[in-house]
């Protein structure tokens, strides 16, 4: 690969939803990483929890980590990698043998990246959870729904994916810079429940600016509290998105809507929004989506319609940018961000568990006959 991470290797033990999602950014950045399969799932065919897209452009080999032998292969991978993605329990990779001192003491430079929905340390450390719980205690979750409603939760993507993957990758090339300048590794200990409470910062910075009501769910200005800022049915029952907070996009999707002259109260008037609000809901729902894009087309009425995963794949802008591609077949997005001179891209789809275990192991340095002796001993597969 030729990306911008090209050169950095990196070790996969193989997890679930965010571990692999870092995984992925870091290789569609051109990082090497190989993925180490359980040796039961090779010998299953499958990993049961391979998802298509997030496990592309990385190799796999079959490792038994019970077996002595498989940890002495990890460990040796390890000594030439520059960071290593883990994401079980606490302990879990202690009790295995490449737990984060064991992998320091084969090679002092490495990154050893952990991904954990309650982080390393804390009350809360070995116990169980999913995204919804990780949202809900980092402050997030309570914040997401309509005025008068339950919290509802935004799919997974804020634990899981944002504060999760996301943030394990950031801080892994982090630190690998950091390394290459001091010549010592560390563990980055990435908990989704930290990184979601991250994402919340700007609206931490709200509350102390008495911006934002916590106490009241879907009252504020960017949670559907405001009629400018919303989603509104069409005539079809497609959906269209408002985006138009700045005075002068609002004030052009009244003369693109033809409510210009239509008598409404200020735009930051509080006691207004209902009847704005109703007078939006009935406007919108005279109309279908494509009418609606035609009005508002290269408007900076921050207007977009609301599309589904297939729909966005034929959106012209989307083509255009080839933000959305088929590899193989699949349709997925492609590698962001983009960069002038070191290309992200796709290179392979997702590998079956221990697909590449000689073709790894021997560019990584092992011998025929090591190989050998570790099939033998049912070490790898």
């Amino acid at each position: 690969m030729a990306g911008p991470l090209s050169g950095v290797k990196i070790v996969e033990l193989v997890g679930i939803g965010p571990g692999p999602f870092a995984a992925m950014l870091l290789s569609d950045m051109g990082a090497e990483v190989v993925r180490v399969h359980r040796s039961q799932s090779v010998e299953r065919g499958f990993d049961p929890g391979s998802v298509p897209v997030i496990d592309r452009n990385r190799r796999s080999i079959g490792v038994d980590l019970k077996h002595p032998d498989g940890v002495e292969t990890v460990l040796r991978l390890v000594e030439q990698a520059d960071a290593l993605i883990e994401g079980y329990r606490p302990g879990v990779t202690e009790r295995l043998g490449v737990g984060p001192d064991d992998c320091l003491a084969r090679n002092p430079k490495l990154v050893y990246g952990r991904m954990t929905g309650w982080g390393q340390d804390g009350p809360m450390a070995d116990a169980a959870g999913h995204d919804i719980n990780y949202i809900a205690l980092a402050g997030a979750l309570a914040h997401f729904g309509r005025e008068g409603q339950k919290p509802t939760p935004p799919i997974n993507l804020i634990g899981d994916f944002g504060g999760g993957g996301m943030f394990l990758a950031f801080g892994i090339v982090c630190g690998v810079l950091e390394a290459r300048g001091s010549g010592e590794g560390q563990v980055v200990d990435a908990a989704m429940v930290d990184g979601s409470a991250v994402l919340m910062s700007m609206i931490w910075g709200f509350r102390e600016l008495n911006a934002f009501d916590e106490e009241h769910r879907g009252t504020n200005v960017l949670d559907s509290g405001c009629p400018f800022y919303d989603t509104y049915e069409c005539k079809d029952g497609t959906f269209i998105s408002l985006g138009s907070l700045e005075i002068q996009f609002y004030e052009e999707l009244l003369e693109k809507t033809g409510l210009a002259s239509a008598g409404f109260p200020d735009q930051m008037d509080r006691e207004g929004w209902p009847m704005q609000r109703e007078r939006f809901t009935e406007l919108f729902k005279t109309k279908t989506r494509d009418e609606w894009n035609t009005i508002f087309e290269g408007s900076d009425a921050c207007y977009a319609p609301v599309l589904t995963m297939t729909d966005a794949a034929q959106h012209p802008h989307i083509k255009a940018r080839k933000t959305i591609v088929d590899f193989e077949g699949v349709l997925q997005p492609a590698p962001a961000p983009r960069f002038s001179r070191t290309k992200a891209e796709i290179t392979r789809g997702v590998a079956k568990p221990g697909e590449h275990t000689d073709e790894v192991l021997t560019e990584w340095g092992f011998s025929s006959d090591d190989l050998a002796r570790l099939r033998d001993a049912g070490a790898i597969a």
